[in-house]
Order: structure tokens, then C-alpha cells, then sequence
């Protein structure tokens, strides 16, 4: 830790009143009346009194004001220690369902029956948090895929998007085609090793530009690595007029399309059919091996230029005033 200043050279404005001094004219000051009188003595302590003392007084505040002006200009600062970035070197893109089937009841978090969204909120949350050190960016889709988040260290940013998503917002239907392809977009200019796309949905491809499989292709292609997790129960009850009934919930879930996204990829597909096995899931792509890259050191500075520059100001008030309080009867 240190005291530097960020633009040391203009120190050397410190003697720059002196050379001014002698090539600028001195003020004129104003004739004063005379008065002839036998004896002096009597008018010479009032005289220099008023006449040295005030200005005398008037320079030892200019000076310290002009010092901390030049000192403030210089921008000082002070320099923490050296703090090691954890970086991974990954980029990680999320896409998350937000149709309409992602409504379904059929997860249970601490006792409470909520919807599928609320599930992945609540895992996709605390996954987000571990991540330090990854950029990390959100995609939502529906009928459309849209990029909710860049690529970001702000964790917290993304965490908070996520639980801001609504179902329905980007529509009711699933462009899963359309969610590869924005990600491959968004992912092109990171380094090969590093590209990694997570994506959660409950159905099949039903919207789009995109086919799945052609953006599968493309990505493979460009060497961004795909995760898949089909999220939704497999069996669920419930009552209607003829009694209790079974039923799979997760019948419209493809699964044929997000095995071949993983496969062609390098990537894995997951299924989740509870909240525990969907936790599961995230832990074990925690486990992903980062990319090596050079540490980089951050040193945190804190700007004092402020404090003097306050002073200074405080001083030269004071040498402003001092004239209008020897006018003052």
C-alpha cells in the first residue's frame, strides 16, 4: 500500500506565482490623505497595524491555498494491495424456458407445490452465485429468444433478471433453435475452450427460425459446448370428476432434440424431474474444468484529491473575506 498521484508533473506549477509575480504589474493602491502633524510617533502602531498585518496575513493563507490547489490538480491517491482475480476463463451463457407449459406445477421446494420457472429460479440462483470468476449471460425464450444479460462478471445483476423473469413474457410457445443460435451469436468472439451454453426447457421445439438441429450443427462448427436439462415431472396426480388420476406432465418434452443438441456438442443432457434431481444437475456442472489463463492482479485505488482540494478552498474563502472585514466600521 502507497500514496502516488496520478499525474505527478503538475507538482511543478508550485513556483508558478513567483515568476508571475515579478512579470505581472503589482495592483495600485489606492492614495491615502496625509496628514501633517509635529510628532509621528503617536500615528505610526495604528498605522502599521492596519497597514502590514491584515495583508501579512492575507499571504500566509494564500500560500498553504495555492499548495493544495497544485496538490489536488495532481490527483492524489491511495494504492491498495495487490488483489489476485479469480478467473476461470469461461463464458457462460444460460437460456431459460419462459412458455407457457413452465407454469406446471410439479415441483416441490420445502414442502410448498411450485411452478417449474419458480424451481429453476430458486437452483439456477444459487449456481449463478458459485460462479465466480465466469462471465456469465442470460437468455430467455418463448416465441422468440431474447438476451436478457450479456456476458458479465455481475453475478448479482444476473441472479436478480432471473428472478424478475416472468412465464409468458417472451411468449407462449418454444424456439429452442432460436435460443442455440442467439447463444452462438453472443459466444463467437470468446475463446474456443471456453464457450459453454446451459439450457433448461420443458417441451419441444414448437417456434422459431432456427431448427435445433442445424443450429446444433453451427455450433458444434464454432465449438461452443451445449448442456441440455428437460425439466418436469413424469408423474403427477390430480383430482377431477371422476376421482384421482395419473398423469405425465412432461409428455410434450423432447427429449430425441435435446440429447442430439448435447451430443453433436461435446455436452451432456440432464433430466430433472425434482426439485432435488434439478439441484443435482447444477452441482455437477459446477464441476466443469475452467480454462487456464494468466492470473491478473487488480490493485484498488481510492481518489484523495478531494481532501486538499476542500482545504484550498476553505483558505482562499478566508483570504477573500479578510479585505471585507477591515472595511467593516
Amino acid at each position: 500500500m502507497m500514496l502516488s498521484f496520478a499525474w505527478p508533473w503538475l507538482l511543478l506549477l508550485i513556483p508558478l506565482p513567483l515568476p508571475l509575480r515579478r512579470i505581472m504589474p503589482a495592483w495600485k493602491t489606492a492614495r491615502e490623505a496625509a496628514l501633517r502633524v509635529p510628532v509621528l510617533e503617536d500615528f505610526m502602531a495604528p498605522v502599521g497595524a492596519q497597514n502590514h498585518r491584515p495583508s501579512r496575513l492575507r499571504l500566509w493563507l494564500a500560500i498553504p491555498a495555492w499548495l493544495l490547489l497544485v496538490l489536488a490538480a495532481a490527483r492524489p491517491q491511495w494504492v491498495g494491495e495487490a488483489v489476485q482475480l479469480p478467473l476461470s476463463g469461461r463464458d457462460l451463457m444460460l437460456a431459460v424456458d419462459l412458455s407457457g407449459s413452465m407454469k406446471e406445477r410439479d415441483f416441490v421446494i420445502e414442502g410448498e407445490r411450485v411452478d417449474r420457472l419458480t424451481a429453476t429460479k430458486w437452483v439456477a440462483g444459487d449456481f449463478i452465485e458459485r460462479r465466480v470468476g465466469d462471465r456469465i449471460g442470460l437468455i430467455l425464450f418463448g416465441d422468440k429468444a431474447y438476451l436478457q444479460t450479456p456476458l458479465t462478471f455481475d453475478r448479482k445483476t444476473v441472479k436478480t433478471l432471473l428472478d424478475e423473469a416472468a412465464i409468458g413474457l417472451a411468449g407462449k410457445q418454444t424456439a429452442i433453435g432460436d435460443a442455440v443460435g442467439l447463444a452462438i451469436k453472443r459466444l463467437q468472439r470468446s475463446p474456443d475452450q471456453s464457450r459453454v451454453l446451459i439450457l433448461l426447457t420443458d417441451g419441444a421445439n414448437t417456434a422459431g427460425e432456427v431448427d435445433p438441429e442445424r443450429a446444433a450443427e453451427i455450433a458444434s462448427r464454432t465449438g461452443l459446448k451445449i448442456y441440455t436439462i428437460g425439466i418436469g415431472a413424469d408423474r403427477m396426480t390430480v383430482r377431477s370428476l371422476f376421482g384421482s388420476q395419473v398423469i405425465n406432465p412432461s409428455r410434450e418434452l423432447n427429449e430425441r432434440v435435446l440429447k442430439a443438441l448435447a451430443d453433436k456438442t461435446g455436452g451432456r443432457y440432464f433430466r430433472a424431474k425434482n426439485s432435488t434431481e434439478l439441484a443435482q444437475i447444477y452441482q455437477l456442472l459446477d464441476e466443469l474444468e475452467p480454462v487456464e489463463q494468466e492470473s491478473q492482479l487488480f490493485r484498488p485505488v481510492q481518489s484523495l484529491y478531494h481532501w486538499p482540494l476542500a482545504c484550498s478552498l476553505i483558505l482562499a474563502s478566508l483570504v477573500l473575506a479578510i479585505p471585507l472585514l477591515r472595511e467593516r466600521p
